[in-house]
């Protein structure tokens, strides 16, 4: 976790920047903050006083919506700009935007953006203009998605246990995927075995010289990948983004679905070879192609329980950014 001299000036914008034990660290707080969302009154004091801002300029439902229940019910103030409905659909720039929202002494910024490295170069000019807000990657293009790759372990923690040792597959669209760049870096600080699956047109170019450094395997075949070796723990689907694609990366939908499709057959096959196998999706899901309605509502499916996480996972990592350590759980009336 990237960090000035002042705690709210860190920032979270790769999953890379994490330690091992600063990703536990997160992990458990986001433990007992799971236990908020079973309580009657979903209200922590944690946050009181400070304003978290969620500046979305791409589409989304569940990490935005998840972002700001995490503030409310840690008593931060939190208010949604998006792209369509701010100042940036009338020609301001990035940086005049940010600088705009800054200057009014808010506490942190949950960025998504289209361009890759976007939060970085929002992190950067933050500290030129000597700003101490915290900034948080929600999303950048197809370069990460930090929280979402805590929370793909928080619910693989929840199931499993430890992550050393477990083997992950993930499969799909890793191109256009900022949620697999994630996921290979935190997965591979937590010790697992992971190999990434697609077709030659959706692997993302220079792939194997980082796969060597960042220590996961590549693989083009994907019955190969599940069934040659120790069955997998996990089995990961990526969604094919159409909406990022500008040409023909496969033939038809249905030559996709049966060379890379968590089809029904391939999820029998598995759990016959792994009783305990997970299936899971970051989403929105495209059924009938990366992944068949049976497997995504099977009873190895944690497509929700992902979706769960994401609370309690956003509120820790807000937490450790704008307070750091210390008690957060004590109830709203004690405040």
């Amino acid at each position: 976790m990237a960090a000035d001299h002042a705690p709210a000036a860190r920032h979270l914008l790769s999953a890379g920047d994490l330690t091992r034990d600063e990703a536990l660290e997160i992990l458990g707080t986001a433990a007992s903050m799971h236990d908020v969302q079973r309580r009657d009154v979903k209200k922590l004091p944690a946050l009181r006083g400070r304003t978290v801002i969620n500046l979305f300029f791409e589409d989304s439902t569940r990490t935005r919506s998840s972002f700001e229940i995490a503030g409310k019910w840690m008593s931060a103030d939190t208010i949604n700009i998006t792209g369509k409905g701010s100042s940036a659909s009338k020609g301001e720039s990035l940086r005049d935007t940010v600088r705009t929202i800054t200057a009014m002494a808010v506490d942190a910024l949950v960025i998504r953006h289209s361009a890759s490295g976007a939060c970085h170069q929002v992190a950067e000019w933050l500290a030129a203009d000597g700003r101490p807000a915290s900034v948080v990657n929600a999303g950048d293009g197809t370069h990460e998605h930090p929280t979402q790759a805590l929370l793909d372990a928080y619910t693989m923690i929840q199931r499993l246990g430890a992550l050393a040792g477990k083997r992950v597959v993930i499969v799909g669209d890793l191109a256009h995927s900022r949620v697999f760049r994630s996921n290979v870096l935190l997965l591979n600080t937590l010790g697992a075995d992971v190999t990434v699956v697609a077709p030659p047109t959706l692997m993302p170019a220079g792939i194997g010289a980082w796969s060597r450094t960042a220590g996961f395997a590549t693989s083009n075949d994907l019955d190969e990948s599940l069934y040659a070796g120790p069955p997998p723990d996990i089995v990961m689907m990526l969604r094919v983004q159409r909406e990022r694609m500008s040409g023909g990366f496969f033939p038809t939908p249905r030559e996709y679905t049966v060379g890379y499709g968590l089809t029904r057959p391939r999820l029998d096959r598995l759990q016959a070879a792994n009783e305990n196998i997970l299936v899971m999706h970051p989403g929105p899901m495209n059924r009938g192609l990366e992944i068949s309605a049976d497997a995504a509502d099977s009873l190895h499916s944690v497509i929700l329980d992902q979706v769960s996480a994401g609370v309690a996972v956003r509120m820790a990592v807000l937490y450790h950014l704008l307070v750091g350590s210390g008690p957060a759980l004590e109830n709203e009336d004690a405040a």
